[in-house]
């Protein structure tokens, strides 16, 4: 682990789903937001906090969403997509890239708190730029590539107690 210094500028960006379905899948569990969002930043200046989420009209959604809101996270939202078929989509990959690409002029470090395999050349456009990136997610559930790109990956499962909320 690389020291972390007070002054570095964090930016923060939850892929929600991503993490809902891992913690799901692997723990039963829901995720702790507050202490995902507690541990990325690690006493540095947090600029921003977004957390992408997908509205699918269910129970508690729209409460859920608020309370993400006062934790810090700045809620992105999107609609989910029913095709022809049933097919449903929602995912916030191309979001979350352009925001980072934008934002990261103005941050020392990027957190990408997903598994997603997908955001390596993200990665490695943001470090190219001057940016340390630092993943955080359930290593079990994560890219391998994704983790060797990140200068740093928090795995989740080291600290399920913390990370994850039990299901009563």
């Amino acid at each position: 682990m690389t020291i972390k210094h007070k002054n570095q500028r964090v930016g923060v960006f939850v892929d929600v789903q991503n993490l809902y379905y891992s913690a799901k899948k692997l723990y039963n569990a829901k995720v702790n937001f507050k202490e995902i969002l507690k541990e990325s930043v690690a006493l540095r200046k947090l600029i921003r906090a977004f957390a992408y989420v997908i509205k699918a009209d269910v129970k508690d959604e729209g409460n859920f969403f608020d309370v993400l809101e006062k934790m810090g996270y700045d809620i992105r939202a999107k609609d989910l997509q029913v095709f022809y078929g049933g097919h449903k989509k929602g995912d916030w990959d191309v979001g979350i890239a352009m925001d980072i690409v934008k934002l990261a002029p103005k941050l020392d470090v990027i957190v990408i708190v997903s598994g997603d395999g997908d955001y390596v050349p993200l990665v490695e456009h943001a470090q190219s730029v001057g940016c340390r990136v630092e993943g955080m997610a359930f290593g079990k559930s994560s890219s391998t590539k994704l983790k060797e790109a990140c200068d740093e990956f928090i795995d989740l499962d080291k600290n399920t107690k913390r990370f994850l909320i039990k299901s009563r």
